[in-house]
């Protein structure tokens, strides 16, 4: 039998942290521990042996940037946990330090642009199994900085290229652009030309090395 996913929880809102940790254990994980403030996180997620730990940018006592660098702590310190940002704002200076190592595992979404439930609880999923999830205006800020090989590309390989970064595989672009699979990977062969990067059968490597492009100054 699976072991059930395990979160750590670091939201300061009473509201939204007790309604997260509700919709958690509806989705079949388990809350294993739900925090206000990120004193000693990286011991609170060793002892709860958490999978992934889901928290706020802005958090007690300064409200500015605790949540990113704690989760940056838990990231050296605990490589094989998953963390999921949940934020109000765009933040693209620590989207790029969360996402600097290109390793995986993590994710930035905004939370006035949460569409559903499952959207969260399928988040967790995939940053659980080393996915990245991102929410399109984290990709689009992203990209704004970047100009380089992006000014290269067309306007549809542009597309493809912000749902490659949000994690979506060739069959989800398709479908979401409503094209042929085969339009979709010539896209990408094309994509992965212009920027000098080489393609990968992984879609969890090539999504990487789309974030690693990104992350270039």
């Amino acid at each position: 039998m699976t072991e059930p996913v395990r979160v750590v929880l670091v939201e300061d809102s009473l509201l939204l942290r007790e309604g997260l940790v509700r919709l958690f254990d509806e989705a079949g994980y388990v809350t294993a521990g739900a925090y206000g403030d990120t004193i000693d996180i990286v011991a609170r997620v060793r002892e709860a042996a958490a999978d992934v730990v889901v928290m706020d940018v802005r958090l007690p006592p300064t409200y500015r940037d605790e949540g990113i660098r704690a989760a940056l702590e838990i990231r050296r310190a605990l490589p094989g946990v998953g963390v999921l940002v949940l934020s109000q704002y765009v933040e693209t200076v620590y989207a790029h330090e969360l996402l600097a190592d290109a390793r995986g595992g993590v994710g930035y979404l905004l939370k006035d642009r949460v569409a559903s439930l499952d959207e969260v609880t399928d988040a967790v999923r995939r940053v659980q199994n080393g996915g990245t999830v991102l929410d399109p205006l984290v990709v689009r800020r992203l990209m704004a900085g970047n100009d380089g090989g992006f000014a290269l590309l067309t306007p549809r390989e542009r597309e493809v290229l912000e749902l490659i970064a949000e994690g979506r595989s060739n069959a989800s672009i398709a479908e979401r652009l409503v094209i042929g699979t085969g339009a979709v990977e010539k896209n990408v062969s094309a994509i992965f030309a212009k920027l000098g990067l080489a393609e990968s059968p992984s879609d969890h490597r090539r999504v990487l090395a789309v974030l690693a492009y990104l992350q270039r100054s």
